[in-house]
């Protein structure tokens, strides 16, 4: 074989290969609609909380001594019910606020106690005293059974 035919066949070699990689990948995706769905892919990739529970502040406060602010601000205690074990146990930092808590503001008379952070907001949920993310309702921090 000459130089040229040589030349010519590792060209033709080069292509075909070339060609095969190209529509190997082409056909190892599913097709739309088929196989892994994007939302499943991408909770994979970024967590199930989509904020890493380190990027989140601290309450900066105990729950003892919260406990001890909603005495002084003359918060009623006992009336309160806990969540339903369900719910609370799906209510930690770094995840969203579960559906169906009633979103209900820490009392007034305690917020002027409470750390302040820019951003956040103090929620009752049951007997809990939670910080949420404002624009999120990502939990940053909870401090259990305050309003026990």
């Amino acid at each position: 074989m000459s130089a040229s035919r040589r030349s010519v066949a590792a060209r033709v070699l080069v292509v075909a290969l070339g060609l095969g990689v190209a529509s190997a990948q082409v056909f190892a995706e599913p097709p739309e609609g088929k196989g892994r769905n994007k939302h499943k892919q991408q909770k994979e990739e970024h967590g199930d909380a989509g904020v890493s529970a380190g990027a989140l502040i601290t309450a900066g406060i105990t729950a003892a001594i919260a406990h001890q602010y909603a005495l002084d601000s003359g918060v009623r205690m006992g009336g309160h019910k806990p969540l339903p074990p369900g719910i609370r146990k799906n209510l930690a930092r770094g995840k969203p606020l579960p559906p169906g808590i009633a979103k209900k503001a820490a009392p007034s008379a305690m917020l002027g106690r409470l750390p302040r952070h820019p951003g956040y907001e103090w929620q009752m949920a049951g007997t809990d005293l939670v910080l949420v993310q404002i624009g999120t309702a990502i939990v940053a921090d909870v401090l259990r059974d305050v309003f026990r």
